[in-house]
């Protein structure tokens, strides 16, 4: 009888996989402090246009400066494009202009029901199994999520309008998660995320020119610094670390990380920018804290 080779996985990867989910977790969640900062200083389009463009010019340059080859067909390169008018372009600029009108705080919450709607499209569309722990956490994460909104909204704290567009937001970065493990580009994550900030730009610059003052921009150092971190922090790191978190963990486990945007949002918006947070705000954190350990827990093997 033959056995089948089984599949090691280097011990460097073991180790350097939970400080990839923690500095993903860090530097996305801190996102969303820095747009807020952001917006108030700069038009969110013409914001998004400058970072996008930017980023992807330092990638490309980085990559060339290195010498290193282009590991990516017409194929992959147009996948990522897409991609970044997805992840990047939609998401984002759907997202700040919800921040102008929402708590950076509500804003993460918002965009970490992105778990639900991932589990469930990964089910049907990528395989990715679905059982009833992996539904109850998904569940409980909703639960969570929809408490904290339905009580910043009957408070006043935040609008409709940003709510809304801020929901137009999560269903952007979901699409743009599903197309990832659905057509499965291949090549360096590295090259891929600069193709990704350049098709976002180049989308976004005429819109954000054609819509957005460029008169209302005002210079600051907490402008400077919020642009500094969104790419460098944002668009180069975070999102290099999502797409490797996609590949190892799989759509339905990555995407679950995004449950742990609340608490770090709601701390990073209390500490920089003193948003109000409520006691209930706290309760409705629990539900999701149990729902992410019920997603991402692994299964139990069965015993032979």
């Amino acid at each position: 009888m033959s056995m089948a080779p089984s599949i090691s996985v280097p011990r460097s990867r073991l180790n350097t996989l939970p400080l990839a989910i923690g500095l993903f977790c860090l530097l996305w969640s801190y996102a969303f402090v820095a747009g807020k900062i952001g917006v108030t200083h700069c038009p969110p389009l013409i914001l998004l246009a400058a970072r996008f463009s930017l980023a992807g010019i330092l990638i490309v340059s980085a990559t060339l400066i290195r010498g290193d080859g282009w590991s990516l067909s017409w194929r992959d390169a147009a996948i990522f494009a897409v991609l970044g008018i997805a992840n990047n372009a939609l998401y984002l600029g759907l997202g700040y202009t919800g921040l102008q009108s929402v708590s950076a705080g509500l804003g993460g919450l918002i965009v970490s029901a992105n778990p639900v709607f991932t589990a469930g499209l990964a089910a049907l569309l990528l395989g990715e199994g679905m059982t009833w722990r992996k539904a109850s956490g998904l569940l409980l994460g909703v639960i969570g999520v929809t408490a904290i909104v339905w009580h910043r909204l009957s408070v006043g704290t935040d609008s409709l309008h940003g709510i809304m567009f801020t929901l137009a937001s999560l269903a952007s970065i979901v699409a743009g998660t599903i197309l990832f493990k659905l057509l499965a580009p291949r090549g360096s994550l590295w090259i891929g995320n600069g193709i990704q900030n350049l098709a976002a730009g180049i989308v976004l610059t005429p819109v954000a020119l054609t819509f957005a003052d460029v008169h209302a921009i005002d210079v600051t150092p907490s402008l400077i610094g919020a642009f500094a971190f969104l790419v460098l922090g944002g668009s180069i790191m975070a999102y290099w670390l999502w797409f490797h978190l996609l590949k190892v963990c799989g759509a339905t486990a990555a995407s679950a990380y995004h449950f742990l945007m609340p608490p770090l949002g709601m701390l990073f918006a209390f500490l920089v920018l003193g948003e109000h947070v409520e006691a209930r705000d706290l309760f409705g954190i629990i539900p999701v804290a149990l729902g992410i350990y019920l997603v991402t827990r692994p299964a139990a093997k069965p015993i032979s």
